[in-house]
């Protein structure tokens, strides 16, 4: 819940404690002091997950540099369900809207992984986690989702952790309504979305993943859904059937 003092949040990696100093960097600055138009003594709400969220005021800025005392803590660390995302990359904008979304539905790793479809060559991770940070501090969300390099499929797969259960969004061949699956899925067990690409998975490609244990394919309705779409639909049936959206 947010505090009425404050209006401003901002994602920090420093540790944060009563009576510590944290410097802002030139972006972050200009952003307060430009944009903002704040100056001495304005509140400002700086959290990380590890920390918590915690009252500061800017006892100094200039010229590419800020700096805030901080002062009692507002909200202490809040466990977050273990989600995944995995998605084929797909073009520029939409791919820094579905990261967005991804972490206001509350994911706590965004994976972009190379399918034998993905039209897309290269993805900006540093992007990618831009976006994600600005979601979470929007959303009043403590943890920013992990952007991981992207892979290829195979190599997401070879490297997998046997305890999580990987969900593929399967545009065609036998696949149970999603939300269903999802209800049977065992509490406390890790989990994982697996979405294509815009052309879709190849055949050969569907069949592979299905095969695996720890897979289990999931059917997204009767229309053909876009990319991101069958992403953050998975995902808002997640949190509505398995996830967090059970608490307030």
């Amino acid at each position: 819940m947010s505090d009425p003092r404050v209006e401003t949040r901002l994602y920090v990696e420093d540790a944060l404690a009563p009576g510590a100093t944290i410097g802002l960097g030139p972006e972050r600055a200009h952003f307060l002091k430009h944009v903002l138009r704040l100056n001495t003594g304005a509140a400002v709400a700086l959290f990380n997950a590890r920390d918590g969220e915690f009252l500061t005021r800017i006892d100094g800025i200039g010229k590419g540099w800020a700096s805030l005392a901080v002062a009692e803590r507002l909200r202490a660390p809040e466990p977050e369900s273990d989600l995944w995302l995995l998605f084929a990359p797909i073009k520029f904008g939409r791919i820094d809207f579905l990261a967005q979304k991804a972490t206001e539905l509350g994911v706590t790793r965004l994976q972009p992984v190379f399918t034998r479809r993905t039209a897309v060559e290269r993805v900006n991770t540093d992007r990618l986690r831009a976006n994600a940070i600005e979601a979470a501090e929007q959303t009043q969300r403590l943890g920013v989702p992990e952007v991981l390099a992207a892979v290829t499929l195979e190599r997401a797969i070879g490297d997998w952790p046997r305890e999580r259960t990987l969900y593929v969004c399967a545009e065609f061949g036998p696949a149970e309504a999603v939300a269903a699956v999802f209800q049977r899925h065992p509490p406390g067990r890790p989990a994982a979305i697996l979405t294509g690409p815009e052309g879709g998975f190849e055949h050969e490609e569907l069949d592979a993943l299905v095969k695996l244990p720890f897979v289990s394919a999931v059917g997204m309705g009767p229309r053909v859904l876009r990319a991101d779409t069958a992403a953050l639909s998975a995902l808002a049936v997640w949190q509505a059937v398995a996830g967090d959206w059970r608490a307030r």
